[in-house]
């Protein structure tokens, strides 16, 4: 089987010498929001894209990406359908993955952590902020069930926006996704594949930093 993948395997990439976290950094979310800026700043797209990777209750892992819109009591936040596939993964099993990846940076950022749902309030502030079509859409769509077709969607956008015509509910079945991090990693790419790879630990209300190999 051919494939372009079979012509990029020999595309060896190197990386540059980007200077890496201050040595002096002793906690990962003071680290966080200085590569978060600098990725603001500098104009990647999107900085806050995160994938989210769970399992569910087989063992089978499944990846997709969310936004990351804010922290509550110090632990990154994103929303979703409770319902939809990843909302029935994480109820089944806490254990979460978070992943920021900046290619323009050569920069990653893993957090590992458990998950649990942000109290009604807080999403419920959340959901008015979003725009009427997203609010709409939250209702609509079954989140990672089948439907016949595209239609189908329509047609319940459609039913929605006759029942809510101005303010719109925020859905029981949505809300925030609270993930308490126990170890982060920050990744910088280097020359020769020879990463830069900071980890921070918890151990209950302190952080250990270790470096790692490559």
């Amino acid at each position: 089987m051919s494939s372009i993948i079979d012509e990029l395997k020999h595309d060896h990439h190197d990386f540059g010498d980007d200077h890496f976290l201050p040595r002096e950094l002793n906690d990962p979310w003071e680290a966080f929001d200085l590569w978060m800026k600098e990725a603001a700043d500098k104009g990647v797209r999107e900085p806050n894209a995160t994938s989210v990777s769970t399992v569910n209750q087989e063992g089978v892992p499944s990846t997709r990406m969310v936004y990351l819109k804010e922290f509550v009591d110090g632990s990154p936040v994103f929303y979703t359908n409770y319902e939809s596939a990843k909302g029935q993964d994480l109820i089944a099993n806490p254990n979460i993955c978070l992943l920021i990846f900046w290619p323009e940076l050569s920069r990653q950022i893993k957090m590992i952590g458990k998950a649990k749902h942000c109290s009604k309030e807080i999403s419920e502030a959340y959901f008015t902020s979003r725009p009427y079509g997203s609010k709409i859409g939250a209702w609509a769509s079954q989140q990672s069930r089948s439907m016949e077709s595209k239609q189908e969607l329509l047609d319940r956008v459609k039913l929605f926006e006759e029942k809510y015509p101005k303010d719109v509910p925020c859905p029981p079945h949505w809300g925030g996704i609270q993930v308490e991090v126990d170890r982060i990693e920050f990744w910088q790419g280097q020359a020769s594949r020879l990463h830069d790879r900071v980890e921070f630990t918890k151990s209950e209300s302190n952080w250990t930093k270790q470096i790692l190999n490559p």
